[in-house]
């Protein structure tokens, strides 16, 4: 999960209209209003939020007042009432809790994220709100705010790590760096070295007092070289090339001239995946600019041990380098999706390259992934493909695709769930049949159309007969009644 401080701060408050045209078009929802008056509320138009943020944020020190933030998890990992709770703790942590603030949830791109929108003026003292290193505290506002609601501690992690057994300063720096860490070098201190996460100091330590270990457990090396060499058999190893621009794709323009960047680069493979995903044996290629690795790290999470690749198999002798190269956001995207069978990864190889006809996907950067996700996303997958055969909205529908397989079998896309699945097990088999084979389905409407309409006629017919019935005994009620109440009146 991570967070960013939106740069615009406007003081006619657009973030409010920005998010509103997102729920306009259906794909925001607002999901909370904190802080404000009775009389504006959620039926209240953005024209009369922004105005009321407006009215409490005149002063003539603070010129662009509004705070917009945004809160994204990786793609469906939580759901947008988790986010909202996410967001309503970091408001809370920011300094903004008594502000008033919207918080309004987007699903227009595959990873799920809350907008946040309030005033930096405070509404009771008219005084600014402190906003010095305001990106900074973001991060460390969304780093308590997750170990107050899902016990996440970035610094039991840390310790965690820092028990490994490394032989070296560069193995530390690739195995903190590989769990989301940074080091550098304390500006005060040349001796020690500051660890960093998403800009924030966890920690300082003190360079002499590192332990390197050149005694590795020589049978657990045996182990992972045996383990490696029969996965090697199974998955591809083939090495590809994958370019991460988003930091650049989010500067502005003026930001790209001045910063003379380049695209962080990582080199994958599906056995590099599934070594760590079973065994828990991450494998880190280092390499020169674009250039193809030089060497890699082996990370041993299972016992906490960090080898020099080449001290259990030679580079050459176990990866085949290729020249392809993926886009991160979209690798991020293929490796999510569920691959169970050869059939549905020939399918999903199909779609992909026409969804993406400007870059050629192939085989190997798509991951055997047996899993169908947890049940929750496989179910909320079901509800809507049922709704899109149901309602027959395929040509309206962008997120989900139907494909047929060579092996004759209907196949599901989804395309926000990253899910692909055959039809007939989504939509189970009636519906299935009804959606092949669309005569008999309409016969059966037919026949159920009829069998309604005679038992309405029929239902009409007895209602008739007692109506005659009770206008021949000359009273209005039904006989069976008046013969309840003479029984009532022996009784007495």
């Amino acid at each position: 999960m991570i967070v960013k401080i939106l740069g615009s701060a406007s003081s006619s408050f657009h973030g409010v209209q920005y998010n509103d045209k997102k729920v306009e078009k259906g794909i925001g929802e607002l999901m909370m209003m904190k802080n404000f008056p009775s009389f504006i509320n959620e039926n209240s138009k953005q024209q009369e939020v922004r105005d009321y943020f407006k009215s409490i944020s005149i002063s003539e020190k603070i010129k662009k007042p509004q705070f917009h933030a945004v809160i994204s998890t990786k793609f469906q990992e939580h759901s947008k009432d988790e986010l909202t709770k996410v967001a309503e703790d970091f408001m809370q942590e920011m300094g903004y809790g008594n502000q008033p603030f919207i918080v309004v949830f987007h699903n227009d791109t595959d990873n799920n994220h809350v907008h946040m929108v309030s005033t930096r003026v405070d509404k009771n003292t008219g005084k600014k709100i402190n906003d010095s290193y305001e990106k900074l505290k973001a991060q460390q506002s969304l780093s308590k705010t997750l170990e107050k609601l899902y016990g996440i501690k970035s610094g039991d992690e840390l310790e965690k790590l820092l028990n490994y057994k490394i032989s070296s300063i560069h193995q530390l720096e690739t195995l903190l760096e590989r769990n989301g860490f940074k080091l550098i070098k304390d500006k005060q201190n040349e001796n020690a070295f500051d660890i960093l996460k998403n800009g924030v100091k966890q920690k300082t330590i003190d360079g002499n007092q590192l332990v390197f270990n050149n005694n590795k457990n020589d049978n657990r090396s045996k182990q992972i070289k045996a383990i490696v060499s029969k996965y090697r058999e199974i998955y591809s190893n083939k090495v590809f090339k994958v370019e991460d621009r988003r930091r650049q794709q989010s500067m502005l323009p003026d930001e790209k001239q001045k910063d003379d960047w380049k695209p962080k680069i990582e080199f994958e493979s599906e056995l590099q995946k599934k070594l760590k995903d079973v065994f828990g044996i991450d494998m880190v290629f280092h390499h020169k600019e674009e250039n193809k690795p030089f060497g890699y790290t082996i990370i041993d999470h299972k016992t906490g041990n960090v080898y020099k690749g080449s001290e259990i198999l030679k580079m050459n002798d176990l990866f085949e380098f290729t020249f392809e190269k993926l886009d991160k956001k979209l690798f991020e995207i293929l490796k999510d999706y569920n691959i169970p069978n050869e059939e549905s990864k020939i399918i999903l190889l199909k779609f992909l390259n026409n969804k993406y006809p400007e870059t050629e996907i192939k085989d190997f950067m798509l991951f055997e992934n047996r899993g169908k996700k947890d049940l929750d996303t496989y179910r909320k997958v079901q509800l809507e493909v049922k709704d899109f055969i149901k309602n027959n909205t395929r040509n309206n529908d962008k997120n989900i695709s139907l494909t047929k397989g060579e092996d004759g079998k209907i196949y599901a896309v989804h395309t926000r769930f990253h899910y692909i699945g055959e039809l007939q097990s989504l939509i189970g088999e009636k519906e299935f049949q009804n959606f092949v084979n669309p005569a008999n389905a309409n016969k059966m409407q037919t026949e159920n159309r009829a069998e309604n309409k005679n038992k309405t006629e029929f239902s009409k017919a007895v209602n008739e007969m007692l109506f005659e019935l009770m206008k021949s005994s000359g009273t209005s009620k039904v006989p069976a009644e008046d013969e309840l109440k003479k029984r009532r009146k022996k009784k007495r």
